[in-house]
C-alpha cells in the first residue's frame, strides 16, 4: 500500500505548522521547504481549512496555523480524510468485483485484517507524537518514550510513555 502524494504533503503541512505553533506559516514558505508547487499546496490547505484543522488568513500578513490541538489530531484520521481509496484488491468493492475466486478466497480477509492493523497503528499516534516542537536537549540523554518505526525514531503514543520524573519538565 502506498499513500498518495496528496496525503504525504497533507501530513507534511500539518507537521510543519505543529512545529511552529506561535507563527503564521505561508504557502510560499511551505512550497520552498518541500519543493512542491504552490497550487498543489493551496488545494491541501483549502481542504484542511474546510475540515476545521487549519485556520487560514488571506492577504498581506496572512498565513495559516493549526486550529486543532496536535495532541487531539490522530494520524489515522488525517490519512482517512486525505486518501480516496482503500480497496487493496478488486474484491473489496462488491459493485465492481469480477474475481472468480471470491466465494472461496481468504485473501480478502487477510488484506482486510492488515488494513485494520495499519489503521490501528496510525490511530495510536497523534500529530504531537510525530513532531518535535522544541529543540531536543543536547545532553545526550535518551528520551523516554521514543521508538523506531521503519528505522525512524518517533515518539511512542502518549498512553505508552513513562511519566517524567517529578520536578522536571517532561520530554
Amino acid at each position: 500500500m502506498r499513500l498518495a502524494e496528496y496525503t504525504d504533503y497533507t501530513l507534511r503541512v500539518l507537521m510543519y505548522c505543529a512545529a511552529r505553533p506561535q507563527q503564521l506559516v505561508t504557502i510560499s514558505e511551505l512550497a520552498d521547504q518541500h519543493g512542491v508547487s504552490r497550487n498543489h499546496l493551496m488545494k491541501i490547505v483549502t481542504d484542511l481549512g474546510r475540515q476545521g484543522v487549519l485556520e487560514t488568513t488571506r492577504g498581506r500578513g496572512g498565513g495559516l496555523r493549526l486550529l486543532k490541538d496536535p495532541t487531539q489530531l490522530r494520524i489515522g484520521d488525517v490519512v482517512r480524510a486525505s486518501e480516496t481509496d482503500f480497496r487493496l484488491v478488486e474484491c473489496f468493492d462488491p459493485g465492481t468485483n469480477q474475481c472468480t475466486l471470491s466465494p472461496t478466497c481468504r485473501l480478502k480477509g487477510l488484506f482486510n485484517a492488515a488494513l485494520q492493523a495499519y489503521f490501528q497503528e496510525l490511530d495510536g499516534m497523534t500529530l504531537a507524537d510525530i513532531v518535535d516542537a522544541a529543540p531536543q536537549p543536547a545532553s545526550g540523554l535518551a528520551i523516554t518514550g521514543r521508538r523506531k518505526v521503519g528505522g525512524v525514531p518517533v515518539a511512542a503514543p502518549r498512553s505508552l510513555r513513562k511519566p517524567a520524573p517529578k520536578g522536571r519538565a517532561g520530554a
